[in-house]
């Protein structure tokens, strides 16, 4: 499941968009040019893996990173991918 969360590209800009920094549906909506249902769907897939925390402020939720070990994810197939066009 874990890895199940990088085949999607919604959520795979989703958390490219969260390791620079916490936001909140409507930041990520207006950044990646996505719908706010289609982000509050994915970012609730993204909380049933474990991907994605969200801290609240008042009415606000804003999310992130659960752990490091997400963005080594991409970066490891980010890294992957330039090695293997070589």
């Amino acid at each position: 499941d874990f890895f199940s969360a990088f085949s999607d590209s919604t959520r795979l800009k989703i958390l490219t968009a969260l390791s620079l920094t916490p936001m909140c549906v409507n930041d990520l909506s207006n950044v990646l040019k996505i719908n706010q249902t289609t982000i509050s769907h994915q970012l609730r897939t993204l909380k049933n893996l474990r991907l994605v925390n969200y801290e609240r402020d008042g009415k606000i939720l804003k999310y992130s990173l659960s752990t490091n070990c997400v963005s080594d994810v991409m970066l490891g197939g980010v890294n992957h991918l330039l090695g293997s066009a070589n």
